[in-house]
């Protein structure tokens, strides 16, 4: 990291792909919504069974992707400079907006 970039971040571009072999986003969160296969959501640091060996979505541009799951976009303070700080991130995020 220089200062003006975290991996897959630009500071000009704020736009960002996911992080290869990541998934903090499919892997930390609980899901209330209902997915493919799961009528009753996921529960908080569950791999999401539509994630493949490498960590990406299998339903990724698929109509069956839930609406949950599309809108959730990647960003800095999200995924942080790694996968580990990404899931330390996202599994706090998770504790602090517990029902």
């Amino acid at each position: 990291m220089n200062g003006s970039t975290i991996q897959g971040f630009s500071a000009s571009d704020k736009t960002q792909t996911c992080r290869a072999g990541c998934g903090a986003c499919c892997i930390a969160p609980s899901i209330s919504s209902p997915l493919p296969g799961l009528p009753r959501g996921k529960p908080a640091g569950v791999p999401c069974p539509h994630l493949d060996e490498a960590y990406r979505c299998r339903l990724f541009g698929k109509p069956e992707r839930p609406q949950v799951c599309s809108s959730l976009q990647p960003e800095p303070a999200m995924c942080g400079p790694s996968r580990e700080a990404a899931l330390t991130y996202l599994s706090k995020l998770e504790e602090l907006t517990k029902p």
